[in-house]
C-alpha cells in the first residue's frame, strides 16, 4: 500500500508512520497480531494487540475502497464516461460514501421518471427552469413541448399537456437534486447530525409486541442512541412488531437544499417549479436514499458496539482463572433423570461415570451419599464441580451435608452452552461411547480445570456472554470473536503434547488442518520432545513455525526453553547470556541473582532490541507462567435456590454471568440471574460497565425488587440503596439480549 495511504491511517490511529508501515508490510508477509505484539516490538515500535488489529482492519478498509475506485473507473471508462476531472474526483474520494456520490449521476439506473422525461425531449425545459431567468414564464415555455395531435410519436414519447410537461421537466430536475455530490454530503451529513429515530407499534400488534412496549411511541437523537435500543428497534422492526424511521427536521433540509438551488431575484413562476422539483427530489429521491444510509450506518455503529462489548466479555470469560489439573468429580445436576456423576483424572480423562438420586427419597439419599463419598476415596479426588443448572443449588447443599474434607473444593460451574457441546461432533469426536449426558458432565468438570481449553470447542455465541448477538452482522461478529479467542490462547500458551485439535486451531498461525495435522503426528509418533520436532509435521512450514513456535509448550522438554514463552529465534541470545556468565540456561531460569548480573544492553542487535529482551528475562524468571489469575472457591448464600426465596433488601454474593451497554447480569444462585441496571452499578456515574464489572468477578449485591410474573430480579451494587428503585432496561424487554 502506498505511503500516502499509510500516513492516512498513522494520523486517523494516532500512530508514527513507521510504524504503521512496518506493521503493514509484516501483515502483508503472514504475521498475525499475537505474534507481531509479542515478538516484533522493535519493529511496530511495541505496539499492542489493539494497535495492530486497527492497523489491520483499516488496511482492509480502504483496500476494499480501493477496490471499489477500480470498478468505478471501469465502468465509466468502458461507457466512455471517464474524463480527467472525474477521474481526479475518484481518486480524491476518502471514503465508499464520496466515491458513490462522484458515480452517483452516472450510475446505470433502472428506468426511473427523468429518464422517460428526456426521452420525451424535456430536458432543455429542465435547464431553462433551473436558470430561473426573468420574464420567463414556464407555462407559455412548457406549451411548446406539447406533442401536437397528429404527430406521429409513439404513446410512450407524447407530452399530452403543458403541466404534463412541467411535471417532466420537474422530474429531471428533482434527479439532479438527488444525484448532487454537494447535496448528498451535505444532507448526509444533516441525517448523521440531527436525524430522530423514531419508533411506534404496528397497528394492531399491541398485544404480540408487549416485550417491545417502551419502543411503542419511542423517539430520541439516532447519534446518542445507544447499540442496545438501536438494536431492539431494528429486531422488533425484523419481527413486524414495530416501524421505525430516522430523519432530521425537514425544515432544515428544505432550507438547506433551497440554498444550493434557489436563486434570488429570478423569475417567480420558473422558481416556484424549480421549489417544488426540489421538495419533491428530496422526498421521493434523496430523503429515502440518505435514510437508508442512514439505518444502515446507525446499524453498523450498533452492531460494533455489542461486538466491542461480546469481545471483552469472552477475553474475560476465556481467561477465567483455572483450577489447574486436579483430579475432579463432576456433576450434570437434575430433579427427576438424577445428577449425571463422573470422575476425571487430572488431565480430564475420564475414569467414572454414573447416576446418582439425592432428595428422591431416603433409601437413594443415602445409596447417592455412600456413592460420592466412595468416588472421593477411590479416586482421591481433589476438587468437585458442579453444574449452575436446574437443580444445582439443591446438588451442591447435598455435597456440603457429606462432611467431606474441608480442603475439598465444591465449585459451582457455570454451564451455559455446555449442552451445545454435548451434542456437537467435537463431543461425539472424544467420547463415541458416551451419551450426551456424560459429555456434559465431562465439559463441567473440565470447564473447573482449565475455562480456556474447554470454552474453545463452543461456539462463542452459545456461551451466553454476547448483546444481541444475533442480530450483528455475522461476519464482523466471527472476526472480532476468532480474534479474541486467537489473542487468549495465544496469550496463555499451549502445551503441544495435551492440547485438543480445537485448541491448537486457535494458536496464532496455526489452523485447523495443522492442528489436526499435530495431534495425528502426536498419535502417531509419541509425545514431542522439542519444539523443532513441530517442523516435521505435515504443512506446518517455517513460516507457520515462527508464528506458532513461540506459543507452544513442550513440558519437560530437553531445551528448558521449549517450555517458556521465549522464542526458538531467541535461544541463541538467551544461550550468549548464560556463557558470559558460565552458567547453564536451566541455571539462569532458577537463580535469580545469576539473572540480575545481565546486562541487557550488551545483548542489543539489529533485530533484537531492549523491549524483546525485557521480555526474556522477565519470562526467564517465572517460564511459562500461567498469566491467569488463582481460582478463589466461591459459594452463593445459603437458604436461598430459588427466585421465591429473594426478598427486596436482602444482600448477597453473586457472580457477574453478562455485562452490556445498560448493565450487568448477576447470578446469585437462584437459576435466575438479576439486572443490576448501569444506574445501580456504583455512587456515581458509569458511563462504560466495563469500568466497575468484568466476567466472573464476584460481587456484592442488594436486591431491589422481584417480579416473580416475569421472572426478573432488580439489584443493586450501590453503598446506599432504596428496595423498590430497580431502573430496568429500556434496551428490550426481554429477560437477557
Amino acid at each position: 500500500m502506498g505511503a500516502p495511504l499509510l500516513d492516512q491511517i498513522a494520523r486517523e490511529l494516532s500512530l508514527r508512520p513507521a510504524q504503521v508501515a512496518a506493521t503493514s508490510a509484516l501483515l502483508s508477509e503472514g504475521a498475525t497480531v499475537p505474534f507481531l505484539a509479542r515478538y516484533r516490538k522493535e519493529a511496530t515500535g511495541s505496539l499492542d494487540e489493539v494497535a495492530i488489529t486497527a492497523i489491520r482492519d483499516r488496511l482492509a478498509q480502504l483496500e476494499a475502497l480501493d477496490q471499489r475506485r477500480q470498478a468505478v473507473r471501469k465502468s465509466l471508462a468502458e461507457r466512455g464516461l471517464l474524463t480527467d476531472d472525474l477521474q481526479a474526483r475518484i481518486h480524491a474520494a476518502g471514503t465508499l460514501a464520496v466515491l458513490e456520490d462522484v458515480y452517483q449521476p452516472f450510475r446505470p439506473k433502472r428506468r426511473t421518471r427523468a429518464m422517460v422525461a428526456r426521452e420525451k425531449g424535456l430536458g432543455p425545459l429542465a435547464e431553462l427552469l433551473m436558470r430561473q431567468e426573468r420574464g420567463v414564464n414556464p407555462d407559455r415555455e412548457a406549451a411548446r413541448y406539447v406533442t401536437p395531435s397528429g404527430a406521429p410519436l409513439p404513446e410512450e414519447l407524447r407530452v399530452p399537456t403543458a403541466e404534463a410537461a412541467l411535471q417532466g421537466a420537474r422530474d429531471i430536475i428533482a434527479e439532479q437534486v438527488s444525484d448532487d455530490t454537494w447535496t448528498r454530503g451535505r444532507i448526509r451529513q444533516l441525517f448523521r447530525t440531527k436525524g430522530t429515530l423514531r419508533s411506534e407499534v404496528k397497528t394492531g400488534k399491541e398485544a404480540e409486541g408487549t416485550k417491545y412496549r417502551d419502543y411503542f411511541n419511542w423517539a430520541e437523537p439516532v447519534a446518542a442512541a445507544p447499540s442496545h435500543r438501536v438494536l431492539a428497534v431494528m429486531r422488533g422492526a425484523a419481527e413486524g412488531l414495530l416501524a421505525f424511521s430516522i430523519r432530521p427536521p425537514e425544515d432544515e433540509a428544505v432550507t438547506l437544499l433551497d440554498g444550493r438551488f434557489m436563486k434570488a431575484g429570478g423569475s417567480t413562476g420558473c422558481a416556484e417549479q424549480v421549489r417544488l422539483a426540489v421538495r419533491d427530489g428530496y422526498k421521493r429521491l434523496l430523503g429515502p436514499a440518505m435514510e437508508t444510509e442512514a439505518r444502515a450506518e446507525a446499524k453498523q455503529r450498533a452492531d460494533a458496539a455489542a461486538i466491542r462489548v461480546f469481545v471483552q466479555n469472552l477475553r474475560q470469560l476465556l481467561l477465567s482463572p483455572p483450577l489447574g489439573e486436579k483430579r475432579m468429580l463432576a456433576i450434570d445436576p437434575g430433579f427427576r433423570t438424577g445428577c449425571k456423576t463422573v470422575v476425571l483424572s487430572a488431565q480430564g480423562q475420564l475414569l467414572h461415570n454414573g447416576v446418582i438420586y439425592p432428595d428422591q427419597g431416603q433409601q437413594r439419599n443415602r445409596e447417592a451419599e455412600e456413592t460420592v463419598r466412595r468416588l472421593v476415596e477411590q479416586h482421591k479426588v481433589e476438587a468437585i464441580a458442579i453444574g449452575n443448572g436446574t437443580a444445582g443449588r439443591e446438588t451442591e447443599a447435598f455435597i456440603r451435608r457429606l462432611g467431606l474434607p474441608a480442603v475439598l473444593p465444591v465449585v459451582m460451574v457455570n454451564e451455559s452452552g455446555a449442552s451445545i457441546y454435548s451434542a456437537s461432533e467435537v463431543a461425539r469426536e472424544e467420547f463415541p461411547d458416551q451419551d450426551i449426558t456424560v459429555r456434559g458432565a465431562v465439559s463441567i468438570g473440565r470447564r473447573l480445570m482449565d475455562p480456556l481449553a474447554e470454552l474453545v470447542k463452543i461456539d462463542p455465541k452459545s456461551i451466553g456472554v454476547g448483546q444481541y448477538q444475533h442480530d450483528v452482522d455475522q461476519d464482523d461478529l466471527k472476526k472480532s470473536l476468532d480474534d479474541v479467542v486467537v489473542s487468549c490462547v495465544s496469550g496463555v500458551g499451549v502445551e503441544v503434547n495435551t492440547a485438543s485439535r480445537q485448541l491448537l486451531t486457535y494458536v496464532a498461525g496455526l489452523n485447523a488442518g495443522i492442528a489436526e495435522n499435530v495431534v495425528r503426528y502426536r498419535n502417531e509418533h509419541g509425545p514431542f520432545k522439542s519444539r523443532r520436532a513441530l517442523l516435521n509435521v505435515p504443512r506446518l512450514g517455517v513460516k507457520a513455525f515462527e508464528q506458532a513456535a513461540g506459543f507452544l509448550r513442550i513440558r519437560g522438554a530437553a531445551h528448558p526453553l521449549d517450555e517458556s514463552a521465549v522464542h526458538p529465534e531467541a535461544y541463541p541470545v538467551v544461550d550468549r547470556m548464560a556463557t558470559d556468565l558460565r552458567v547453564s540456561v536451566r541455571d539462569l531460569m532458577r537463580d535469580e541473582a545469576l539473572r540480575k548480573r545481565i546486562e541487557p544492553q550488551k545483548y542489543v542487535t539489529e533485530t533484537v532490541g531492549l523491549p524483546t529482551l525485557e521480555d526474556i528475562l522477565a519470562e526467564l524468571a517465572k517460564p511459562g507462567r500461567d498469566p491467569r489469575h488463582e481460582l478463589k472457591p466461591f459459594q452463593f448464600a445459603e437458604g436461598v435456590s430459588r427466585i421465591e426465596d429473594v426478598k427486596p433488601g436482602m444482600t448477597m454474593p453473586g457472580i457477574v454471568t453478562n455485562i452490556t451497554a445498560f448493565g450487568a447480569f448477576v447470578d446469585i444462585g437462584v437459576h435466575q440471574d438479576g439486572l443490576v441496571h448501569v444506574s445501580q452499578m456504583a455512587d456515581r456515574f458509569v458511563r462504560d460497565t466495563n469500568e466497575v464489572v468484568t466476567v466472573q468477578q464476584e460481587v456484592e449485591v442488594t436486591v431491589l425488587e422481584v417480579d416473580l410474573a416475569r421472572k426478573r430480579i432488580g439489584l443493586s451494587m450501590r453503598k446506599e440503596v432504596v428496595p423498590g428503585s430497580a431502573q430496568n432496561s429500556r434496551s428490550t424487554g426481554v429477560k437477557r439480549p
